[in-house]
């Protein structure tokens, strides 16, 4: 049997006479084409049987993963390697399961007027992954939307569906339990509870970590709210100042934070580990001023992007269920702590 042959950008262009260039805006809804055009690209897009334009027995061979455009960008996002490995893993994961991962990122402007991509009409899919955090709003959007589907990483309490996440209260005790193995009994934390889910897990985790070592928690040296996606120097920096001492070590609801935390400590001439140990949470490769490696919880991005993929496929039929299935983390021990003497 002869195999079917499997359709190209350029086979798109050549037929249109058009630049391949031209072909991957209008397939990505990227601005560079007119409406017309990628109203004919798009036709001819399915009209070939173009990757996620192709139609199977079944009609469902592509799985959607909706990501919020910030997140794809290498400008002003120091998260991006963590994104991009995420992405990615989640294509290979679908891909190895014998489907088609369309990644459909959401722009601000869509975001803002709670449009759904073009790809909900455009083409067939079995369900949907959604990654990332957006507007609340957003989210719910797609959550009405009668369609299969998994969010990863970041959910919503009030839109209860199948959720994969890293096992973030367990991590961040085992963080804070090193802490206090190394002589720690005064532990400070910084993460923004009132943004994700995330980091309100991780901040739970914290707090049973202090209790069950019989240890106080000192309001003052927790950093618990932020007014943007994360923290920026400048807030972490008005806590840092604000403090009348320091705790001798801090736990970060993740990495970004734990080195801006450590950047702005040897600023003002405090050793990193020598007078505060921090510990983060990711693994994140931060590239930083401080010359600190950082001791964190590794995040099993590849068991998480294949169980968001199992989880999606076993699904029959659209859940609204609340489905938690939590990927333990990893300790990965450097040298951003060390010893306190006893």
């Amino acid at each position: 049997m002869t195999r079917k042959k499997r359709i190209s950008m350029q086979d798109i262009a050549d037929k249109l006479e058009v630049s391949k260039n031209a072909v991957s805006l209008a397939l990505t809804n990227k601005k560079g084409v007119s409406e017309e055009l990628r109203s004919r690209i798009i036709h001819t897009a399915k009209e070939m049987g173009y990757g996620p334009y192709a139609i199977s027995e079944s009609g469902e061979s592509n799985i959607l993963v909706l990501v919020p455009e910030r997140i794809m960008s290498y400008q002003d996002n120091d998260h991006f390697q963590f994104y991009h490995d995420m992405i990615w893993g989640l294509e290979k994961s679908i891909r190895s399961k014998g489907f088609n991962a369309v990644i459909a990122p959401i722009d601000k402007e869509s975001e803002e007027r709670l449009q759904l991509p073009r790809l909900f009409t455009d083409i067939s899919y079995r369900g949907i992954i959604l990654f990332g955090i957006t507007q609340p709003e957003y989210a719910r959007l797609v959550w009405e939307q009668d369609v299969r589907l998994v969010m990863i990483d970041s959910y919503y309490r009030e839109l209860p569906c199948p959720v994969v996440t890293s096992a973030n209260m367990e991590g961040a005790y085992e963080a804070v339990s090193h802490l206090m193995e190394c002589g720690h009994a005064n532990i400070g934390f910084i993460g923004p509870v009132n943004l994700t889910t995330s980091h309100e897990e991780r901040w739970l985790g914290y707090w049973k970590a202090m209790q069950a070592g019989g240890l106080k928690v000192n309001e003052e040296h927790c950093l618990t709210s932020s007014v943007g996606y994360d923290y920026t120097a400048e807030e972490i920096s008005t806590f840092l100042s604000g403090l009348s001492e320091l705790p001798s070590a801090f736990f970060c609801g993740n990495d970004r934070i734990a080195y801006i935390l450590a950047e702005l400590l040897q600023e003002r001439n405090i050793a990193v580990p020598g007078d505060v140990s921090i510990a983060g949470y990711d693994d994140l490769q931060y590239v930083s001023s401080s010359g600190v490696h950082m001791t964190t919880m590794r995040v099993e991005k590849e068991k998480m992007c294949d169980a968001a993929a199992t989880l999606l496929l076993s699904l029959s039929e659209p859940s609204r269920e609340a489905i938690r299935w939590s990927v333990a983390s990893t300790l990965v021990v450097r040298d951003s702590v060390q010893e306190f003497p006893k």
